[in-house]
């Protein structure tokens, strides 16, 4: 165990003597804390400046394939504004649309189509000024031949008027005079006989815009929102609809309905800990600590964004969830602290009290604060900006959190502690009595006398959670039939989270990221319930210079192309080539284009007679770089279908022996399937083994290190699958706060563990009580304050904050299960293999009988030792330095008490560490009390002596009276009573 020491001990001196000096200048750490909190909130003025919402730049990989693929296609097709088609653009493009739902079971009547008519009507009319300019659909749409591109359902049913029931429209394609015309995205909810409409439920209408003129065209399109009244205006259909701009905005306008939740969020933690450190004694009452706690987690997050957005980090909308996350954080270490407080000496200088604080606390809040500054900083890894953006957020304001904690929260404990030693009220800070006078009710005593504390351990009274933890929930986990339930109960759990994992689904449903009354979700599920049939038009583009005149390359595309129709969710009906018409065209014109020249020469006249075409080919300088045919989907509805259609569209051209390469703009979304898993596995990983390394540092024991390592994986098993049960994918929200699970399960597990191995217990099942009976409050108190800390969120109308809730409560519920319930059990099984029980010799087995024996047989000599020393302590009359009571001898500064004990049957003897001593300061004369929990008392017993020989020497860290006893010492506290 060395190596413990040298990372361990070092640590813990370095936060006692940190400790010590805050307690000594407190007004300077709970100063400063609030300048640097004011000076870096100022950040907060370049908030609107840093806003980086825009949906691709955050939720899509940086480097995705897809980016890549829209690069060639943008350099080797530019856009022809003058001859629009919709399937060539290689971004989304500039639209409005909407999508007219029948009442009745067919839109076909003439009642419906009246209203659509109608409502397209009002859209051709808007009009808006922009200066001295006006604004028309006229103007702004996008065109091919010098005219709007049409929604030809409008020029059938124009054409057939009130006989369009009685016509046999058919599906997907229809001839329309002279063209045929496709409906499949125009008429949907169809019911077909042999491919005649019977009925439709639905018409999408299309209003396509000018490329490269954004200002212009958002004006319009905001102006296409208002034109459309609520459903109790239209009699015969139910109308909903969206524009390009709709998904951002809506996403964007996400944020205000954070501000609200955070505000009740700071209520509810301020009130939880308030409550949870309320006192019954008026002035022991931590309620100023509790109020402070939470202000000190406010300031973090107040300097922590204000810095970041000083030096220019963007500020994304997934960033708005990291209060609510700090805030549980902060809380929690305030909670340690307090804890660690509360077992200081009420007595001693309240420097040495926050010194033996931070001694006790450092391991605890350095664990949780470097698993989670850590697991975040990994984070960064991921390809998602949002994600990037998330972790440096909260990872700096964690370290923020940390500091503050052991400054600004520290020095308050100080102050604080001055005002107990005073022994003056909470509230009114007037100094009241210890004790309550004689003739007053209980209500005085309650609201007006205060100061009680320990008078065995001269600390703070144990608070009843703690008793409840070390008389009830400890003793009853450790008995056997318990542990058979853990282990069913645990079994369960692994099961069912296991077979979650098998359910998840990969990738965020874009719709989603608008809120849940949003008018684009509305139209969403209108386009999912009516027309799913007919997916993307797939771009197939082959790359390079190819010879297409030669009849073997013919032969190998031709191939690719059937391997392309094969594929399952590919209509093979629908398939849009350039070249199979050039071939069709030289069939017809006598060309033999299996000849270079003869296939080049013709090429250029095809193309000028077929203008479509000329957009899919980069025919130049007689040479052809790059062309392009489209192919069909068919029945994309969930993010499994997309995910499966992006893997193999790209498998199939990775295949074929002619260079090519599959696009759509949505792939632009879709590529965030090729890297989820995979970054999430690689994140989660690194962070398990940067935990565990952590851990090994931190831990005292190689075992529970395992336990912590076991804790983590366990934990991160159970969120995967019971988040997959309750409908959450995996996408870049979720990948986020499975990382933050490490973190937190770590902090569970690793302060249960260290407890565990830290306390001297003799037995598994004591040391397991005795770690409950010290940390299962905090830790409970923990969980509960993160848990409030985000369960505001799961009112949310936004997914994202939803996700963000359901996780972190599954992360911290199933954390603290794994905390005080399997972790305390299982470590109980595996206690042999520890330096504490483990490899106990013969002789130590009998020393250690013969010390159990001797500390019953002491017990009422011991009992007499304590009641004569509280006696003592609590009538003594101490006098200044020069009133000398024995003027040949100075006057100790250590008071010890000596008790003669019987020998046992060996021949040993000794006397329980724990009868309290005190010494007096000689300047202060301030009363200290020593017990054996600070290592303040020694007992040495020399096993050689004879009956009548009695030499028990105790002290403090004073060599012992007698030379005699050469005899190793012996531990009598291991035996007796904890100390509270």
């Amino acid at each position: 165990m060395r190596w413990r020491h040298c990372v361990e001990k070092p640590f813990s001196i370095g936060f006692q003597k940190f400790g010590r000096f805050v307690g000594r200048h407190p007004w300077w750490f709970f100063i400063c804390p609030l300048v640097i909190s004011t000076a870096l909130g100022t950040g907060f003025y370049y908030l609107e400046d840093m806003e980086a919402n825009n949906i691709e730049d955050q939720f899509t990989p940086v480097n995705g394939p897809a980016k890549l693929e829209r690069k060639f296609v943008e350099e080797n097709f530019p856009l022809n504004n003058s001859v629009y088609s919709n399937q060539r653009l290689y971004t989304m493009g500039e639209f409005a649309s909407f999508i007219a739902v029948s009442r009745d079971p067919n839109i076909f009547t003439d009642g419906a189509i009246k209203e659509i008519l109608s409502l397209d009507k009002k859209v051709r009319e808007i009009k808006l000024s922009r200066g001295h300019e006006q604004l028309t659909y006229e103007g702004l749409c996008a065109r091919k031949s010098n005219k709007c591109i049409p929604n030809k359902i409008l020029d059938i049913m124009n054409h057939y008027g009130s006989n369009i029931d009685q016509t046999e429209l058919t599906f997907p394609f229809f001839r329309f005079g002279f063209t045929t015309i496709f409906l499949g995205y125009s008429v949907g909810g169809v019911n077909v006989s042999s491919t005649v409409i019977k009925s439709a439920k639905a018409i999408r209408l299309f209003y396509c815009l000018k490329e490269g003129n954004r200002s212009t065209t958002d004006l319009w399109l905001n102006e296409f929102l208002k034109v459309f009244p609520s459903n109790q205006s239209l009699n015969f259909i139910t109308v909903t609809h969206s524009t390009s701009l709709s998904r951002q905005v809506e996403f964007e306008a996400n944020t205000r309905d954070v501000i609200p939740l955070f505000s009740i969020t700071y209520v509810i933690a301020i009130v939880f800990s308030i409550v949870s450190c309320l006192r019954f004694d008026c002035v022991r009452n931590k309620v100023w600590v509790a109020t402070f706690g939470v202000l000190s987690a406010g300031l973090a997050v107040l300097s922590a964004f204000g810095m970041m957005l000083h030096i220019g980090v963007p500020f994304v909308m997934t960033v708005a969830n990291s209060p609510f996350l700090i805030l549980g954080i902060g809380v929690d270490d305030m909670f340690i602290l307090i804890s660690c407080w509360q077992q200081t000496n009420v007595h001693a200088r309240v420097e040495d009290r926050l010194a033996d604080t931070y001694k006790e606390a450092a391991i605890s809040i350095t664990i949780t604060t470097l698993t989670d500054v850590l697991a975040f900083y990994i984070g960064l890894m991921t390809p998602f900006r949002s994600v990037q953006s998330f972790c440096l957020y909260t990872s700096t304001a964690i370290l923020f959190c940390f500091l503050y904690s052991i400054t600004f929260f520290g020095a308050f404990l100080v102050l604080n502690g001055r005002r107990e030693n005073s022994n003056k009220h909470w509230l009114t800070c007037k100094e009241v009595p210890e004790d309550c006078p004689v003739g007053h009710s209980k209500w005085y005593d309650l609201c007006c006398v205060g100061g009680a504390y320990d008078r065995h351990t001269g600390a703070e009274e144990v608070q009843p959670m703690n008793h409840f933890f070390k008389k009830h929930y400890g003793p009853f986990l450790v008995k056997p039939w318990t542990k058979v339930c853990v282990i069913l109960l645990y079994s369960v759990y692994l099961s069912i989270s296991i077979y979650g994992c098998f359910q998840i689904q990969e990738g965020i449903d874009l719709r989603n990221l608008a809120a849940d009354d949003s008018y684009v979700n509305r139209y969403y599920d209108d386009e999912k319930a009516y027309f799913y049939e007919y997916g993307p038009n797939i771009m197939v583009i082959i790359r390079g210079e190819f010879a297409y005149w030669e009849e073997k390359n013919m032969l190998d595309l031709e191939s690719c192309v059937e391997d392309f129709k094969n594929l399952s969710f590919i209509e093979k009906d629908i398939f849009t080539s350039w070249l199979k018409s050039y071939k069709y065209y030289g069939y017809h014109t006598n060309l033999n284009l299996s000849v270079e020249n003869v296939f080049k020469t013709n090429l250029s006249s095809f193309l000028r007679s077929y203008s479509d075409f000329k957009q899919d080919v980069n025919f130049t300088n007689n040479s052809i770089r790059a062309s392009r045919f489209f192919i069909q989907t068919v029945n994309i509805t969930t993010a499994i279908d997309e995910m499966n259609m992006l893997n193999n569209l790209r498998d199939t051209a990775r295949r074929c022996s002619v260079p090519l390469l599959v696009y759509h703009p949505v792939f632009i979304y879709h590529d965030q399937y090729a890297v989820i898993v995979s970054n999430t596995v690689q994140n989660i990983s690194v962070t398990t083994a940067v935990m565990l390394l952590i851990s090994l540092l931190l831990i005292p024991n190689p075992l529970c290190c395992l336990w912590v390592t076991f804790s983590i994986a366990s934990v991160i098993v159970g969120v995967t699958g019971f988040m997959a049960l309750w409908d959450v994918n995996l996408d870049t929200i979720s990948m986020i706060i499975l990382v933050v699970c490490i973190g937190f399960s770590v902090d569970f597990s690793a302060h249960i563990s260290y407890a565990f191995v830290s306390n001297k217990k003799p037995t598994a099942n004591e040391k397991a009580v005795e770690a409950l009976f010290h940390l299962g409050y905090p830790i409970l108190q923990g969980a509960l304050s993160t848990i409030l800390g985000v369960i505001v969120l799961s009112a949310s109308k936004n997914y994202i904050f939803r996700t963000f809730f359901k996780i972190m409560f599954l992360v911290i519920f199933f954390g603290l299960f794994h905390g005080i319930t399997f972790i305390p059990v299982f470590l109980t099984f595996f206690d042999f293999f520890s330096s504490n029980s483990g490899n106990v010799s013969p002789q130590e087995k009998r020393a250690l009988e013969n010390e159990a024996m001797t500390n019953c047989q002491l017990k009422n000599i011991q009992e007499k030792a304590i009641d004569h020393d509280k006696q003592i302590y609590d009538n003594h009359t101490f006098l200044p330095d020069n009133q000398q009571l024995f003027p040949t001898q100075a006057c100790p500064s250590v008071w010890t008490l000596t008790v003669n004990t019987h020998p046992t049957q060996s021949g040993q003897m000794c006397m329980a560490s724990t009868v309290p001593m005190f010494r007096v300061d000689s300047q202060t004369y301030e009363v200290q009390m020593y017990t054996a929990s600070n290592d303040a008392v020694t007992v040495n017993c020399n096993q050689n002596l004879g009956a009548g020989e009695h030499h028990c020497v105790i002290g403090n860290n004073q060599p012992p009276v007698s030379q005699e006893c050469n005899a190793p010492f012996i531990n009598c506290s291991d035996s007796a009573d904890p100390v509270p």
